[in-house]
């Protein structure tokens, strides 16, 4: 099953339908849009994870998209699984995912590095062994006053922010397109740029 065009899109949150307009499973909002794009459904998953594939374009590289089916905290697992099944090495992973260190409707795309104090990358890095996967950051803002993060990220977007999430869904979807297309260098310097 191993190509050198495929990567492995997966998409952190919660599941369940009470969670999944959370501020917290926009990794998995992601997900729905590219799988729109795709023209596929989500199908379970032997590696207790709900799985998409597809390609974009003919010839194009080749997506399976993956929702875990556990808590954000234990992401781990279901994805060093995918890895396996889909014979990946942790270097075609890609991992979408909400940022409080961002500005809401922003983006940042990186390769390695650490989990910043977020549990599904530290636990997606305890299970792999490995931090040498890209992640497409969504920037969620942090929480108004004193607001606790652990409440803020379980809270769905407020009024305002769902005026542009379409839009912030649409470019973090983009994104993904083009690292695995273009490669991280190229997508960094389209996405990174300030909007106007």
């Amino acid at each position: 099953m191993a190509s050198d065009d495929q990567w492995l899109v997966v998409g952190l949150g919660n599941p369940g339908p009470g969670y999944a307009g959370n501020r917290h499973n926009v990794g998995q909002m992601v997900l729905a849009e590219l799988a729109h794009r795709l023209s596929v459904g989500f199908k379970r998953h032997r590696t207790n994870a709900t799985v998409a594939e597809g390609r974009l374009v003919p010839g194009g590289p080749r997506f399976v998209l993956a929702k875990p089916d556990t808590f954000m905290n234990v992401s781990g697992g279901p994805v060093q699984a995918l890895l396996r099944f889909y014979d990946l090495d942790v270097s075609r992973l890609i991992v979408v995912h909400d940022e409080l260190d961002i500005d809401f409707d922003t983006l940042k795309l990186k390769h390695g590095g650490g989990h910043g104090g977020h549990n599904g990358l530290r636990d997606i890095i305890a299970a792999t062994g490995s931090n040498e996967f890209t992640r497409v950051r969504v920037g969620i803002g942090r929480p108004p006053g004193r607001q606790p993060a652990a409440d803020f990220v379980l809270k769905d977007f407020g009024a305002s922010e769902r005026q542009n999430l379409p839009i912030l869904l649409a470019d973090a979807a983009d994104a993904v397109e083009m690292i695995a297309a273009d490669g991280l260098i190229a997508a960094q310097l389209k996405f990174h740029t300030a909007r106007d």
